[in-house]
Parts: structure tokens; C-alpha cells; sequence
């Protein structure tokens, strides 16, 4: 007699919460479950089925209550890119404004190609009781809603609408998770009637499965185009990018660039690739980046872009690097490996760089480019040296970045986003450890900082010994998104938070400035909406959501008080006032194309729309 297959009736909610609890991945050895986790906030569309199976599993796959859907979304972010990319965290929201809140982290972790879940409650799958509390709707759609909004900002889409549909959307939802490639935020759109119903699952689907991260290998030819352009190199330049570190491939970055002696200069994602005084790392390159690195970028003959998407901030908007030097693209992403007709390489950058190793066996550049590079790269750090040190005045984001790197160790992660900061982080950090420093610039996004932070902290905690979190803030983005201070506190994560205040959004000013524009809407004190500006009380605002704090009137007062900090043992705020017009790192910039003003009646519009448009003679037209 046929044995008949086992079954489980369960919920959809609860199906999806067995099945997460069931994943694992092999990492250094070890197996560990892949979703660490999650974020919630409740309402009507999510607590009463999906907050039922949570609830149940409470102990294996722990909830934290976040303050806001956004945030949320931005600590999943921060602590899948403090594990590059071998766990996640998912996100639960209501329906309605809930789940529309989640839109810009979404959009943050797709543009960092970054694993984030998100169960987001929907409208009825019957319609039955519509127009439901928060629905929009569509006179000529009915089935159109705010969850298709993610479906420009995620790497994987879907509304359930019958149970059965998660026998094949949850195994695609998870590879799609760990693809290196593909890699970017999921979204399930869960009517909220359909998360309650009941249908018997095959047993077997939720048998725990043990995953690994897919090394895609090079394909031969490939290979051979790319070493007999390397071979001829007499200017050879590595960029090593995120995808470096997400491919577990650093030491095989250095191997290779020593074997080779080829300079390596890094992305703002790819920083701390290599420790800052490895003698073969030349600097950050870009907009942001420094004088050493984007100098040999100028020179350099052939280009070995690994790890990146080749962002404008690092191409200097496609004019960082000579018209005829030849740049070969090494990225697990065929999309990423082919742009600006990029030489592609399409595998793992581990695999990609140890079998290129083993085909330039013998080659070597020629030792003069190195030394050059290494020359430009000791007058770099003489700038940050000075650009750094104190000196009289109000202080300012590259001062500050210093006395915090004076008094960091190599475990210690660094935590930056949208703004000014991101840019004098990313000039003037001295990287301690490798893989320590997360500047978010990959969607520039303003808020991050905290709630990134946040989750950069939990994924800290998981090992042992763990550094400081430490993230710096201006008040600009302190102002858009602080709660998750509350956050940190409420669940024992301790943060060390610089929140620098200078008056408003100051970089953005001084782009105003720079491109011949008046100060206006950008500094507090340009805004003729405001009637009296005035100062926020920041530290007695983060003293109230539980955090220790105190305000540095000096660079010595915020030495100790950084000193301090590091001896609490809870999450400890900084507030120093900096100059929003003085200080800014004047050097190691590369063009950056902006649009502005072909007519103005602002004579200085005319001469910065003149210089900006004379930095296009450099810019490579897609050849």
C-alpha cells in the first residue's frame, strides 16, 4: 500500500515563518541560520495572522520593534551589509502608509544590491470588504495598490493570493537573496484575510536546508581576453570595490596585487578592502576620494574595475580616467561587468582574480608606476595629516574624523550616509580594519546613519570580540530620522553617535556656492520661511529617548568625550558644533557633472555653468 505524503496544515503566515526558520548557510565553517531575524511594527493588515506565527517563533527568529517602517528597513540593511551579505533580517509592515514607508530603504538596499526581506500586509484577496481602512483605489485597476510601488525599487515581486503560491515563491524569494548578481530586497505583498488561511503544506518543504553562496566561475575565454590585456599594461590600476568584500576575496585582492605590482585604489563601498597604510593602496578614488588615487586613475593604461558598479562618485562622472585606457569589468553581474564597453570578466571576484593570478604568472608593472603611484599616494597623507590636525576656529568634519580615528581600533565599524560627512569620511579615514568602514553613498540616503548604525550594532553583537559602532551624523539627518537612538537603547545595542551640527544641510550650500548660486533653503539661517532660527537642544533630545550624552564645545572636550564614550555602556551621544562654511577637504576631488543654469541673471551662475562645462572635455562617451 503507497504510503501517503505527509502534510502540515498551517497558515500562510505560519508557513513562511517555519519555512524562514529553516534556512541555513555554511559560513567559515559553520552552519547558521540565514534570517536572523526581523523588524516589526503591527497594525491591522500584519499583527493579527503574521504577528500570531512571530509570536510562536519568537525564540529562534527574535523581533525587533522598530519606531519607523523606513528605519526598519535601514537596520536590515546595515546589519546584511555588516555580514556581507551571508544573513538578512526581514521587515514586517501594516498596510497602507505602513508598508509605503518601507519604499526608500528598498530602494537604498537594491541600489547597494543588499538581502532584505519585506512581509508587507495588502488589501483582501476576496475584494469582499473594500474600500479597506487605507486602500487606494483605481476606478479602472482594482487589483493596483501601494505594494506595486516596490516593484521598481526590489530585485523580487509578488502578491500572494493563494496559499500554494509559496511552495514556489519562497525558494525564488531566498535565491534571489543569495544570488551574488541578483542580490537585492524581496517584497511579498500578503492580503490580509490570506494570511490566515490554512492549507496543508508538504512536509518535507520545511526540512531545514543547508545554502551557500554561489562562486560563479570565469569563463576561459574570458580569462585569456582580459590576461593579454593586463599583459601589455605599462599603467595597470586595480578598483576594488564592494563586491570584493561581499565575495570574500580581499586576500586574494592583495595576493594578486602583490604578485603583480599593481596599485589598488578603492570605492566609497570598497573601502577598507585594504588597511590605509598598505603599500600598495593608493587612496580612495572619485568625487570624493583623493589626489594620489585619482591620479594614477588619470594615467593609468588598463583598468581591472573588480567588485564595482562603476557609480559616478567613482568614475568622477566618466572623466576620472584617460579616453583610451581600456578598463576590464570583473563583477558577478553581467550588467555591471559590461559598462562603458568594459572588457567583462562575469564570475566571483575570488574566483575571477586567482584565475587571472595563475594566467599572468610572471607579469609584473613596470616597478617606476608603482613608485610613482606610492609617491602621490605619501603626499595624500601628508594632507590628511594636516587636513585633520587642530587648528583655531570653529572645528570642522575632517578634525573630527580625525580625533575619532586617533581613538579607534581595528574592530570598530565605521558608519556614515547622505551629506557631508560621507565625503570627508570616506577622504580622511585612515581604515583600521579590513571591512570596518560603511559609508552608505550607494543611494546617498539621508537617515541612514542611526538606523544603520542600529543594525550594523546586532550583527556586531552576534560576534565576539565585538568593536564599537560608531556613526557620525549631521544635523540635517539627524533631524530626518534619530528614533532609532530609542532603538539601541531599548534593546541593549550600544551606539557611539557624532552628531556634528553645522547649521543645516552645509554641503548642499556649498554646492549652491559652487555652482554660482545663492545660499538658499539650505543653512537655517538662508531660509526666509524661517522667522527665528534657533538652535535644537540635540543632546537633551537624545538624553530623552535614554541615551548618555553631552555637548564638546572644543576638539579637547570632544577628545574626552569620545574617551567616555567608549567606556559607557550604553549608547552615547556626542554633539559638537562645526564649521558649515570653513574646513570642507578641498583636495582629491574628481568632475562631477550637475546640472545647471544655461540662462541666469546671476553672472556667477554663467562662470561656474562655464567651468562645469569645460570638466566634459575629460568625460568618456561610453567608448
Amino acid at each position: 500500500m503507497e504510503q501517503k505524503d505527509l502534510t502540515l496544515q498551517l497558515t500562510v503566515a505560519q508557513a513562511i515563518v517555519r519555512f524562514l526558520a529553516n534556512q541555513f548557510i555554511e559560513t567559515d565553517g559553520q552552519s547558521t541560520r540565514i534570517c536572523a531575524g526581523g523588524f516589526g511594527i503591527f497594525g491591522h493588515g500584519n499583527a493579527p495572522a503574521l504577528g500570531e506565527a512571530l509570536y510562536e517563533a519568537r525564540a529562534i527568529l527574535p523581533l525587533y520593534r522598530g519606531q519607523n517602517e523606513q528605519s526598519m528597513g535601514f537596520a536590515a540593511a546595515g546589519y546584511a551589509k555588516a555580514h556581507l551579505r551571508r544573513r538578512f533580517m526581514f521587515c514586517t509592515a501594516s498596510a497602507g502608509p505602513g508598508t509605503a514607508n518601507l519604499l526608500t530603504a528598498a530602494a537604498l538596499a537594491h541600489a547597494n544590491r543588499l538581502p532584505m526581506l519585506m512581509l508587507c500586509g495588502d488589501n483582501f484577496a476576496t475584494r469582499l470588504p473594500d474600500p479597506v481602512l487605507q486602500q487606494l483605489e483605481h476606478a479602472g485597476n482594482p487589483a493596483l495598490g501601494v505594494t506595486d510601488a516596490f516593484r521598481a525599487v526590489c530585485r523580487f515581486w509578488d502578491r500572494i493570493t493563494h496559499p500554494a503560491q509559496l511552495l514556489n515563491s519562497l525558494p525564488a524569494a531566498l535565491n534571489t537573496l543569495l544570488d551574488p548578481a541578483d542580490c537585492g530586497p524581496v517584497f511579498l505583498a500578503l492580503p490580509q484575510d490570506l494570511q490566515g488561511w490554512a492549507y496543508d503544506y508538504p512536509a518535507d518543504f520545511f526540512e531545514p536546508r543547508l545554502h551557500r553562496i554561489r562562486r560563479s566561475p570565469p569563463d576561459p575565454a574570458e580569462i585569456e581576453a582580459a590576461a593579454a590585456l593586463l599583459a601589455k599594461a605599462r599603467r595597470p590600476m586595480i578598483i576594488a570595490g564592494g563586491g570584493v568584500q561581499y565575495s570574500g576575496a580581499v586576500a586574494q585582492l592583495t595576493d594578486f596585487a602583490t604578485a603583480h605590482g599593481i596599485p589598488v585604489v578603492e570605492t566609497i563601498a570598497g573601502r577598507a578592502n585594504m588597511l590605509w597604510d598598505h603599500p600598495l593602496n593608493i587612496g580612495p578614488i572619485g568625487v570624493t576620494g583623493s589626489d594620489s588615487a585619482n591620479t594614477i586613475a588619470g594615467e593609468a593604461d588598463v583598468i581591472l574595475a573588480a567588485g564595482t558598479r562603476l557609480q559616478d562618485f567613482t568614475t568622477g562622472s566618466w572623466s576620472a580616467f584617460d579616453r583610451s585606457a581600456r578598463i576590464i569589468g570583473l563583477n558577478a553581474g553581467r550588467h555591471d561587468a559590461a559598462k562603458h564597453l568594459s572588457l567583462p570578466l562575469v564570475c566571483d571576484a575570488q574566483a575571477g582574480l586567482a584565475a587571472l593570478g595563475r594566467r599572468l604568472a610572471g607579469y609584473h608593472a613596470p616597478p617606476e608606476w608603482l613608485a610613482h603611484a606610492q609617491e602621490v599616494r605619501q603626499a595624500w597623507n601628508g594632507y590628511v595629516a594636516r587636513n585633520t590636525a587642530p587648528r583655531n576656529g570653529l572645528p570642522t568634519y575632517a578634525q573630527a574624523i580625525g580625533v575619532v580615528n586617533a581613538r579607534c581600533t581595528g574592530r570598530d565599524r565605521i558608519v556614515a550616509a547622505a551629506g557631508g560627512l560621507p565625503a570627508e569620511v570616506s577622504a580622511n579615514w585612515r581604515s583600521l580594519g579590513i571591512g570596518t568602514v560603511d559609508v552608505e553613498f550607494g543611494f546617498s540616503c539621508m537617515g541612514y546613519e542611526i538606523a544603520g548604525g542600529w543594525g550594523a550594532r546586532i550583527a556586531q553583537a552576534e560576534r565576539q570580540p565585538a568593536g564599537e559602532t560608531v556613526v557620525f551624523v549631521g544635523d540635517g539627518s539627524y533631524l530626518l530620522m534619530n528614533s532609532d537612538i530609542y532603538s539601541s537603547v531599548l534593546a541593549g545595542h550600544k551606539l557611539i553617535i557624532v552628531m556634528l551640527d553645522n547649521g543645516g544641510f552645509a554641503v548642499i550650500n556649498k554646492l549652491q556656492k559652487n555652482t554660482g548660486n545663492a545660499s538658499f533653503n539650505t543653512l537655517f539661517a538662508d531660509c526666509p520661511t524661517i522667522a527665528q532660527p534657533f538652535a535644537v537642544d540635540f543632546a537633551a533630545h537624545a538624553r530623552a529617548m535614554g541615551a548618555l550624552t553631552e555637548e564638546a564645545a572644543s576638539l579637547e572636550d570632544f577628545a574626552a568625550a569620545f574617551d567616555r564614550a567608549r567606556a559607557a555602556e550604553r549608547t552615547y551621544v556626542i554633539v559638537m558644533r562645526v564649521d558649515p562654511h570653513e574646513g570642507w577637504t578641498e583636495q582629491g576631488h574628481a568632475w562631477w557633472e550637475v546640472g545647471t543654469a544655461a540662462v541666469s541673471a546671476r553672472s556667477e551662475i554663467a562662470a561656474a555653468r562655464e567651468g562645469i562645462e569645460a570638466g566634459r572635455a575629460k568625460q568618456r562617451r561610453g567608448t
